[in-house]
């Protein structure tokens, strides 16, 4: 019997089949996980998603573990502190972006929760998809189109239909793993298992 080969995309690197193995595609519902998450994928426009995932510690270590209280609170002095670290993207737009969607977030998470607002395009409940393979994935799709829109009249930046479904494939909102991959299964099978 041959061996089920997990999805291309990660290659060999050790981190990034860590990170295949481990996080990408499984049902996040907290939260401060959807945010910090949500403000990665913005930051890795333009990017290779492994460039963002090297660059994860320093990211939580800059922006005070992804707090949406404390980076409401950011002024000239955190941008400026931001823009000379060299562990980051630093990028003006995306950071003061950052802010500004930390600001959003608070509205959100007290209002109904940040994570209810995003599973709820979902029915609360992880899309399960069938890729032979990463070719056949979309960038985009019209729930993804909806989720960026409602973030926008929320505040966010950074989040177009794009974006937006990268991060969900990222924390498990859609199971994206290609048909033979072994974490399609378990991510699958991780899908009774959300709740909020």
């Amino acid at each position: 019997m041959a061996e089920r080969q997990r999805c291309d995309w990660c290659g060999h690197d050790p981190l990034y089949v860590d990170y295949h193995d481990t996080e990408w595609g499984r049902p996040d519902t907290d939260s401060r996980t959807l945010f910090e998450k949500l403000i990665l994928d913005g930051f890795q426009a333009g990017l290779a998603w492994i460039t963002i995932l090297r660059k994860r510690p320093a990211f939580r270590a800059g922006f005070d573990e992804f707090d949406p209280e404390k980076i409401a609170r950011y002024g000239e002095v955190e941008i400026s502190r931001l823009l000379a670290d060299a562990g980051i993207v630093r990028h003006r737009g995306k950071i003061e972006a950052t802010i500004g969607n930390a600001k959003a977030y608070l509205a959100i998470e007290e209002r109904e929760g940040f994570n209810r607002f995003l599973w709820q395009f979902y029915d609360f409940k992880p899309l399960q998809n069938s890729w032979e393979s990463m070719a056949d994935v979309p960038a985009e799709t019209p729930i993804s189109k909806e989720i960026s829109k409602a973030l926008k009249s929320e505040g966010f930046k950074f989040c177009g239909p794009t974006i937006v479904y990268a991060f969900s494939q990222a924390c498990g909102l859609v199971n994206d793993h290609v048909d033979g991959c072994p974490q399609q299964a378990e991510c699958a099978a991780n899908a009774d298992r959300v709740n909020f």
